[in-house]
């Protein structure tokens, strides 16, 4: 089994194809980063038209039990989420309407302060806000994920305190192996995996040791360390590939909405653009050489087919579905 729990590719043909010849069983895909509630819909309703036009290589995914029927027929279940709270705009009723359209995570930030906790931009982290707490209790009765992904790190061990579910950094690496501003510091980890959830590693060139020249043998250490500090359980994957996204793109991920300025991103003095992937990952035909270097530094088979999809098929079963008091 295969699941990739973070993807925002310029969606095509093409990719749903390289997703197929992949083995990809499932991917989180993001379908808002600054969209209000009525734009977010447009994006849902964007997706509904590519499930009619690719019946035979993507379908709809919104229980993991989906994910068997999209293996058992050849194709890939699409999974969806928000990287920004921006869809339920100030309304805590828009929380299990979006569940019901069909999301399962959302990012409680997305690098900046918002209505709901601080983000990983901030100088100061401030914690889950009053409405935090209530859009939490809420997401975890419909059985929408909280994801921290780009939140501080008080913000993230409270929300993993605060929620009854486990929650999940469905995209980062260790910040002690790159000390990236969106790679997650140990005592943040840890709160998230002993409650319950998991992390997703990032193979977004700006979250990796060495940047685009990171080796796969460099990669599946970080893997191996985190297992040894979190357990094999809460380890996965969330590649956060942006497949031929043009530049502009990655200027409306950091601006949004709340600038008019350009934010270069992480040590970096020249207009935002996409880097190079590593050369051992380039598109979703690719996660074979991820399973490989785990065989590699030393994982066995179950442990690699665990962190490859097993760990998120388990905890999406747990996860999208209403809690039992809800």
């Amino acid at each position: 089994m295969l699941i990739d729990n973070l993807q925002y590719a310029n969606w095509s043909s093409k990719i749903f194809t390289q997703m197929r010849e992949g083995g990809v069983d499932a991917v989180h895909v993001t379908i808002a980063y600054h969209e209000n509630f009525r734009e977010t819909v447009l994006n849902f309703e964007k997706w509904n038209s590519w499930f009619e036009e690719y019946p035979d290589l993507i379908m709809k995914g919104l229980k993991a039990e989906d994910i068997d029927t999209a293996r058992s027929t050849g194709r890939t279940a699409i999974f969806f989420g928000f990287q920004n709270p921006s869809p339920i705009e100030d309304d805590i009723g828009l929380v299990e309407i979006v569940h019901t359209l069909g999301a399962r995570f959302m990012q409680l930030t997305y690098n900046n302060q918002s209505l709901l906790a601080t983000g990983c931009y901030e100088a100061e982290d401030s914690g889950i806000t009053r409405m935090g707490r209530q859009v939490i209790k809420e997401m975890n009765r419909v059985g929408l994920v909280v994801d921290m992904s780009h939140s501080a790190d008080r913000s993230t061990i409270e929300a993993a305190s605060i929620s009854e579910r486990p929650i999940a950094i469905t995209h980062a690496n260790l910040h002690e192996w790159q000390p990236a501003l969106r790679n997650k510091r140990h005592e943040v980890v840890k709160a998230v995996t002993e409650a319950g959830g998991m992390i997703g590693f990032s193979l977004y060139p700006h979250h990796l040791k060495d940047k685009s020249e990171c080796t796969l043998e460099s990669f599946c250490e970080m893997v191996a360390r985190a297992a040894e500090l979190y357990g094999v359980s809460s380890l996965g994957l969330g590649s956060d590939l942006c497949q031929d996204q043009p530049d502009t793109v990655v200027e409306w991920m950091r601006v949004g909405r709340w600038s008019k300025e350009i934010d270069y991103g992480e040590g970096s003095a020249s207009l935002p653009g996409f880097p190079d992937m590593p050369a051992w990952f380039q598109d979703n035909r690719d996660f074979g050489n991820i399973k490989t270097g785990l065989r590699a530094i030393g994982f066995s088979e179950e442990e690699t087919a665990a962190i490859m999809g097993e760990n998120w098929y388990r905890f999406y079963r747990d996860n999208f579905v209403p809690s039992a008091s809800g």
